[in-house]
């Protein structure tokens, strides 16, 4: 029961996107075509899951035994650095189509601050590790759903005839907030 509780609540009720405003830069650079949203989905969902077991790990087994919590913020940075630097090779040999798409965002999943915010609270929650990685993988179909809803309404609103003024960020941020708005509507289910 306590994962499933922490799977409505990464995603629906504490979206770490729309609820906690992590991860903002990619949620509005990636979001102009599906395609480009689900790819990002994919790379995000690997690089929290993965990098949030390893800084798990690393955090129990060597920062607080050794007294080093202070050293944390930086040893979880140079993780999911190298974290991204591999599936950037990896993307780059298996989808040249979706690295190209990528572009500059996938350099930027580097400093994604959603990323290191799973890993800094899965530790501040005192979560086990199977907590952790339910939290984490949770937390980026959170990030997935919220920047594929994103992407898709932005594809519809090119359909539509917006006034100048408010054409391009303007009316993006305007349908952002309007969407955080909706989703807060999930608050009070856990």
């Amino acid at each position: 029961m306590t994962y499933i509780l922490i799977f409505i609540s990464a995603v629906f009720v504490n979206n770490i996107v729309l609820s906690q405003f992590l991860g903002i830069c990619p949620f509005l650079g990636v979001s102009k075509k599906i395609d480009t949203a689900i790819g990002m989905t994919g790379a995000v969902t690997f690089v929290m899951t993965i990098a949030t077991i390893v800084t798990y790990l690393i955090q129990k087994g060597i920062l607080e035994p050794y007294g080093i919590d202070f050293l944390q913020t930086i040893v979880f940075i140079l993780i999911i650095a190298s974290l991204v630097q591999l599936v950037e090779i990896v993307l780059k040999k298996v989808s040249p189509p979706l690295y190209q798409a990528l572009g500059v965002f996938l350099p930027l999943i580097t400093t994604n601050c959603a990323i290191l915010g799973v890993a800094i609270l899965v530790i501040q929650k005192e979560m086990n590790l199977l907590e952790s990685v339910t939290y984490a993988i949770s937390s980026a179909i959170g990030f997935g759903l919220a920047l594929i809803i994103f992407a898709g309404l932005r594809e519809q609103m090119d359909l539509l005839n917006i006034p100048k003024g408010m054409k391009g960020t303007p009316i993006a941020l305007v349908v952002a907030g309007l969407l955080a708005m909706a989703f807060m509507g999930f608050s009070g289910i856990v």
